[in-house]
């Protein structure tokens, strides 16, 4: 075992083990995710054979920092746990180191001697012990163990050595220093540690090319910037941003996603690149890049960052399709292979081959994209599809780039199979969007948020909820009232430590579909043409959104996920959790129904809680400000979706 107190390997056979060391994620092979200021908890079984008590220590460091060590508490039955907080950004390393415990062992087998002659002859076997102990020391505590080893080798008198044997002082530093013969070491683990904002965010989504005051007039980034006020008075910290790079022309799509566009039409943002440059280039009709600095600055004033759309996709008049064709996949025909999900076609954008033979270019290429906005200080970045592109690349191109920005935060636009989403937040994406999106039911809301916080997942995938994308009006809100984006503003902003919103169609209630029922496409959708949004209109969601924003902010309980606890309830249109930071507890109780009024009673789990059976507690509601009084766990709860479809409680005792 490699002795960490002192950098050497110490020779002898191995007799401790160590085995089902936690937190860890696939046997270690990826890390697990903190942020700043985050523990990490740490446990292990470790036992050797026979009688031998053994002794456990936590080894931690930063990445090739000095390795520190903590001593390890014994939960019984050969289970042992500690902790180490993570307080700068990057890897961390971690491992468990068990060895035989000869000083315990001495002393619990010295305790039960009776005989005489039997207790000078173990007296001595301690005295050979604590030298050995002391020679490890220095200083005080050298001196401390060698006045130890010298009564237990005096023979004359057994109550002097019994009462040598009780001194628990020093032989907690004869422990501390004694000879780790015969132990082992854990392989060591990895943590990766972010920034704070990667386990709390609240995005808001919107396209800078509809922020223009005037009808029909392409927005900039000036415009944008004049709606920055109003997102950060809502309580939003991330702006979201789709492409902002020039769009193609050639196969361009009109409206409502027709196959072509006519004059004057804007085409999809994802369509990216023309004769005006590709991924590193601004579209004109924005600005420039001097007036997208100005709008980075902008929004820090303002508390909030810019996050941009990274889309590894090209339009056909793209740059690199001329510069490099072999980065895309030719038909028999010989043209290239434009998107398609059959019968879907998208002929305006080019996936790129990841199959190339010129791959190494091509990662490096991408790589250059990702750093190039970096170094312009943008340290978020939403990641559209990420699942359709390899793996191996991923987790290459994240390393790479933490490696230069190490606060850079990738969020994982992946609705797609589970184990994909998973593997994709295992690489190294700091969140992941969710099937928050379709889950409406009690039952299926409660199955799938126990899963994201309770499974051993929580450890890397770090959901962030979206009600709505640009992509995806769900079924649920085609033709919804107002009261039912209501419903999923707080379910999204209260059950996930991290969520967003495509703003402005969500702050109106905007409900219409292309094809009612059969598809999830907007009618009239922004992706393909610029809109002008009401955003004063009198029945916007603006309000509720900045009162939830604000409760997210003053209540630590809401700022992350791994305490999220749900509640029974009687009623399964009534749903009922709550989430606890220390003394800190919220209790969100949300009628699933927008139409009709729902009651029950709630049964409440008051050890989630904090809570003795039978207290007495207030809960106040922190939406409409009106206070009760409640005792013990069965409640009653009634919400008028006219009126209020939720009560977000903080509890008093």
């Amino acid at each position: 075992m490699n002795d960490r107190r002192s950098g050497t390997l110490v020779e002898a056979a191995p007799y401790a083990v160590v085995e089902n060391l936690r937190p860890q994620v696939d046997g270690g092979r990826f890390a697990v995710k903190r942020v700043v200021g985050e523990s990490v908890v740490v446990t292990a079984d470790a036992f050797s054979h026979g009688h031998e008590r053994v002794a456990c220590a936590l080894h931690y460091r930063p990445w090739q920092g000095e390795w520190s060590e903590v001593e390890m508490e014994s939960l019984g039955n050969d289970r042992w746990k500690a902790s180490f907080i993570v307080d700068a950004m990057g890897r961390w390393e971690y491992a468990v180191a068990c060895w035989p415990d000869h000083v315990a062992s001495w002393r619990e087998s010295f305790a039960r001697r009776l005989d005489r002659e039997d207790v000078m002859l173990a007296a001595r076997t301690g005295a050979e012990l604590v030298a050995q102990c002391a020679a490890n020391a220095t200083g005080d505590e050298r001196e401390t163990l060698a006045r130890l080893a010298a009564a237990l080798a005096d023979e004359r008198d057994v109550a002097r050595l019994r009462a040598a044997a009780g001194d628990e002082t020093a032989f907690a530093i004869a422990r501390r220093h004694a000879p780790r013969a015969g132990g082992c070491e854990s392989p060591t683990l990895t943590a990766v540690v972010e920034r704070e904002r990667a386990r709390f965010s609240t995005w808001y989504e919107l396209f800078p090319r509809s922020t223009s005051p005037e009808p029909g007039r392409h927005g900039t980034f000036a415009d944008l910037e004049e709606r920055f006020d109003a997102i950060a008075a809502m309580g939003f910290d991330v702006v979201y941003l789709p492409p902002i790079h020039p769009i193609g022309r050639e196969k361009r799509k009109g409206g409502n996603n027709t196959p072509l566009a006519a004059p004057g039409e804007v085409g999809s943002p994802w369509a990216i690149g023309a004769a005006e440059g590709g991924h590193t280039a601004i579209h004109p009709e924005l600005g420039t890049l001097a007036d997208f600095r100005h709008v980075l600055r902008s929004a820090r004033l303002r508390g909030m960052e810019i996050a941009l759309d990274i889309a590894f996709q090209c339009a056909p008049d793209h740059p690199w399709v001329r510069s490099h064709p072999e980065w895309f996949r030719k038909r028999p025909d010989g043209t290239i292979q434009h998107a398609e999900n059959p019968p879907k076609k998208y002929e305006d954008i080019y996936p790129i081959d990841f199959e190339t033979r010129d791959w190494r270019a091509l990662w490096q290429a991408l790589r250059d994209v990702v750093a190039c906005w970096a170094r312009e200080g943008v340290e978020i970045f939403r990641v559209d599809n990420p699942h359709t592109k390899p793996f191996a690349f991923w987790e290459w191109l994240i390393a790479e780039i933490r490696a230069e920005f190490p606060r850079v935060i990738f969020l994982s636009e992946a609705f797609t199979r589970p184990r994909v989403m998973h593997r994709l937040a295992k690489l190294g994406f700091s969140q992941s969007y969710t099937y928050f999106t379709w889950r409406v039911t009690g039952a299926e809301l409660t199955e799938y948020f126990t899963e994201l916080s309770r499974d051993d997942s929580r450890e890397y995938f770090r959901p962030n909820c979206w009600p709505n994308t640009p992509d995806i009006l769900p079924y649920h809100l085609q033709g919804a009232p107002l009261a039912a984006f209501r419903v999923r503003a707080v379910l999204a902003a209260t059950l996930a430590a991290n969520y967003g919103m495509y703003g402005p169609a969500f702050e109106l209630g905007e409900n219409r579909p292309r094809d009612p029922g059969e598809s999830e496409e907007y009618l009239d959708s922004e992706k393909y043409e610029i809109k002008r949004w009401d955003v004063a209109r009198g029945e916007s969601l603006a309000p509720l959104v900045s009162r939830l924003n604000a409760i997210r902010k003053a209540h630590a309980a809401l700022q992350s996920d791994w305490s999220l606890a749900f509640h029974p309830t009687d009623n399964p249109q009534l749903l009922c959790y709550s989430k606890r930071a220390g003394a800190d507890r919220v209790l969100v109780a949300v009628n699933l129904d927008p139409a009709t009024v729902q009651a029950g009673w709630v049964d409440l789990d008051l050890a989630a809680l904090g809570l003795d059976p039978g207290a007495a507690f207030t809960v106040a509601d922190e939406l409409s400000g009106a206070s009760y009084p409640w005792r013990g766990a069965r409640n009653f709860v009634m919400l008028d979706p006219a009126r209020a479809s939720a009560h977000v409680f903080s509890i008093a005792t």
